[in-house]
């Protein structure tokens, strides 16, 4: 609700601060006083056109603020909007909403919410959540066509089935989406399963392997460097296992068998020593072991430029394929099976649209029978709205108002099945639903917004907010000009209405 008002430089207001409580609050005074300014002020405040000469007379800008307490309906639809906007922390709690309006006289206008200037669109977006002002204001949202829908369907208790219809519309959204798809270009889908299957072709045709690569890189050096490995290893086979070629040189398995030979005969002196007698035992068979291994190396060196090459060739194949499909070879694995799956998809494209109108079909089915469930029920809660309002409008001295709730269906060959007609939908069903209105006798029923103005009207709105209290979740509401043209009777009337409405 609106808890405090602060208007400064507007018009002939120089500034003026007004609290309100919450429940029912009434602005009297003459002709002239300044109560439509105020209301002017709040229309402003709420995202209304600006002008230059709302600025008073001398002043450099005009001001108008509005601190609004949320409660638990509000909070939950202007909270997306403030985190949309980033205006909101995920985590805070917002029980109160300040509004801003600011013109300076030069022109230029700024809206600002909660300190931070936003657009004009979002205040207008937040504030026709919290205030409706009735009289002769656009801020009527009963007075919007595209609202009547949901407030029939809140009054006859509809929005939870409506949701699942929502849910079944969204999925036949996706489906035709789909068949789209697969019939929008059918040269394109040939290209692009040409393509897949060349993709497809060569990545099998490399028959790569994980681990392949690195045991290839292993490979390429060890052949790169084929002489160093021969050279290195004969040396160290020399220095193990000693060179026939010179007879000084003692070999060093020859001298650890020396050594263990001596510890042996030590050990038979000192026992203490038989521990180091084993590990020269053990070092001299290592060894010897070291020794035929460094010459088993050695001997299967070879150098082979043949494989080397085919070695490189190998390679640069890997490399190109991870160059275009992937960083590695997993990732080229993988993406070969998804091109496969894809590839299937496309060739078997007939069989999965023909499953796709089977379904789009049964969906259609569905959708008719839900709509037409909604539909009949939105026709019974029609008419005791109908009645309702009807009657409060003869309480509020308009007994000759004829009130309809207006129900429509259009057809479309690409609706849902409603009997052996096809009719057009959308995620609230298969209805157009406009309220209808006529003041006077002999007056054709017309929409609502093409009624009245002024204080009639007000007591409209009035009556409509009095029979659509549970459905309109507004919590600030205006009536602007509500006693014009009545009589003292009728204006105790509309008093306790008033005062009904805002729960006393």
């Amino acid at each position: 609700m609106l808890e405090e008002l602060r208007i400064q430089n507007f018009a002939i207001i120089d500034e003026l601060e007004l609290t309100f409580d919450a429940g029912f609050n009434v602005i009297t005074g003459e002709t002239g006083a300044g109560k439509s300014i105020i209301i002017d002020a709040v229309e402003l405040l709420l995202g209304g056109k600006t002008n230059t000469t709302f600025v008073r007379s001398g002043a450099d800008r005009a001001l108008i603020e509005g601190t609004f307490v949320l409660n638990d309906f509000t909070r939950a639809v202007i909270t997306p909007i403030l985190q949309r906007e980033e205006l909101l922390d995920d985590d805070e709690q917002n029980d109160y909403i300040t509004l801003a309006r600011e013109i300076r006289s030069k022109g230029r206008a700024t809206a600002r919410v909660n300190g931070v200037t936003v657009s004009n669109d979002v205040l207008r977006e937040i504030g026709e959540v919290l205030i409706d002002i009735h009289g002769q204001s656009e801020h009527l949202s009963l007075l919007k066509a595209r609202q009547h829908i949901n407030l029939l369907d809140d009054y006859a208790d509809l929005l939870e089935v409506r949701s699942g219809l929502a849910q079944v519309v969204e999925t036949l959204n996706g489906v035709r989406d789909e068949i789209k798809a697969l019939i929008e270009d059918e040269e394109a889908l040939k290209r692009r399963a040409e393509r897949l299957r060349h993709e497809v072709e060569e990545i099998d045709a490399a028959e790569l392997k994980l681990d392949e690569e690195d045991e290839l890189r292993a490979e390429r050096k060890r052949l790169a460097n084929s002489e160093q490995l021969a050279t290195l290893t004969a040396q160290a086979t020399i220095l193990l296992h000693g060179d026939d070629e010179a007879d000084e040189q003692v070999s060093a398995v020859d001298q650890l068998m020396e050594v263990s030979v001596l510890l042996g005969k030590l050990a038979q002196i000192d026992p203490e020593l038989d521990d180091d007698r084993d590990l020269a035992d053990s070092l001299s068979a290592q060894a010897e072991e070291l020794a035929l291994s460094m010459r088993r190396y050695n001997d299967s060196i070879e150098y082979n430029p043949e494989r080397l090459n085919e070695i490189e060739e190998r390679l640069e194949v890997i490399g190109g394929l991870k160059r275009r499909y992937g960083g590695t070879v997993e990732a080229v694995l993988d993406y070969a099976e998804r091109s496969r799956k894809e590839l299937d998809n496309i060739e078997h494209s007939e069989e999965r649209l023909a499953a796709l109108r089977v379904q789009e079909k049964k969906l259609l089915e569905h959708i008719g029978e839900l709509g037409s469930r909604i539909s009949t029920a939105r026709a019974k809660a029609g008419k005791t709205l109908a009645q309702g309002i009807i009657a409060e409008l003869n309480d509020l001295r308009m007994q000759h108002t004829r009130f309809e709730v207006k129900i429509e269906q259009r057809e479309d060959p690409d609706g849902c099945y409603v009997g052996d007609k096809r009719l057009a939908f959308d995620a609230t069903g298969i209805d157009r639903v406009e309220f209808m209105m006529s003041a006077n006798p002999g007056e054709p029923l017309r929409p609502l917004v093409k009624v009245a103005s002024g204080g009639e009207t007000a007591r409209i709105m009035l009556a409509l907010k009095r029979v659509l209290s549970q459905a309109d979740h507004t919590p600030t509401l205006i009536f602007d000009e509500i006693d014009q043209g009545i009589g003292g009777r009728i204006g105790a009337v509309v008093g306790e209405k008033l005062w009904a409405l805002s729960d006393g």
